[in-house]
């Protein structure tokens, strides 16, 4: 035992761990050892504090979290379902956008297809309605053209609130030209050149009588006006297919609200 100690002495000399100047690397510091455990106290004496000054109910709110800062980690299959047919109709549109702009496929053509807008647009109709009005002699044809004024007037106005409460945007960024200001159509859902001419072509095939090559040219340019919104790039493709919907339904409400001949003829005199 004596002989082993001294042993373990010099041991503990030749070690340059046990040196001054590696003291700290062994052991830590008192004083961060304080520091440590003081803000330790002084953190929970805070916490302690809040908790104490906050009202049972805070507690419980504050544990609670809101439904809508969870993460759904598990959604359900029509949330699925909806964002993929979404996914799908805005890549598609943007695919069929081929005269968005001058850089575009088909930019060269871009000028054709807003002529071909124009025939479906508010303004026009409305005005030539107008017109057709004033030179009109007979009462049929009053009947109908006033009833037809007020499928436009209805198409405008119905088109304009939903936009209005869709606000959704269209597959690339394009400024609304003049006429689509004057006519409020400034958002993309739904298409209000396509709802108007799905209501024009019903209107006509039902009030006029046109032969079958006339019935299928009308059928023709209600698509092509339609689909021409998304080569354009204005609109999506669901918004269009959504267009031909609410028309036929405004095609379907001026037939229940259609005006008798004696009223058009009283409104006409007012006029």
């Amino acid at each position: 035992m004596p002989a082993s100690q001294p042993r373990s002495r010099a041991r503990d000399r030749n070690n340059v761990l046990n040196r001054a100047e590696f003291l700290s690397l062994n052991q830590p510091l008192k004083g961060n050892q304080e520091s440590r455990s003081s803000g330790r106290k002084q953190s929970g004496q805070a916490g302690a504090a809040g908790a104490q000054n906050t009202n049972p109910k805070e507690r419980r709110q504050s544990q609670q979290l809101p439904e809508e800062d969870c993460m759904h980690l598990n959604p359900s299959f029509k949330g699925i379902a909806f964002n993929s047919l979404l996914a799908i109709d805005i890549c598609m549109s943007k695919r069929l956008g081929v005269c968005a702009n001058r850089a575009s496929s088909w930019g060269g053509a871009r000028s054709m297809i807003n002529l071909l807008g124009i025939t479906g647009h508010g303004i026009p109709w409305i005005a030539g309605t107008l017109i057709c009005l004033v030179k009109s002699s007979t009462l049929a044809g009053q009947e109908v053209l006033m009833n037809l004024l007020l499928a436009l007037l209805l198409d405008i106005m119905i088109v304009a609130g939903l936009q209005k409460l869709a606000k959704r945007k269209g597959p690339y960024d394009i400024n609304p030209g003049l006429l689509d200001y004057l006519t409020m159509d400034t958002y993309a859902f739904p298409a209000g050149h396509a709802s108007r001419v799905a209501m024009l072509s019903k209107f006509f095939l039902n009030h006029l009588v046109l032969a079958i090559p006339l019935r299928i040219l009308l059928v023709l340019w209600a698509l092509c006006v339609g689909f021409s919104r998304v080569m354009i790039g204005r609109h999506h493709i669901t918004d269009v297919l959504s267009g031909f919907v609410f028309g036929y339904l405004q095609f379907r409400l001026v037939e229940l609200i259609w005006m008798s001949s004696n009223t058009c003829q009283m409104l006409i005199s007012i006029w």
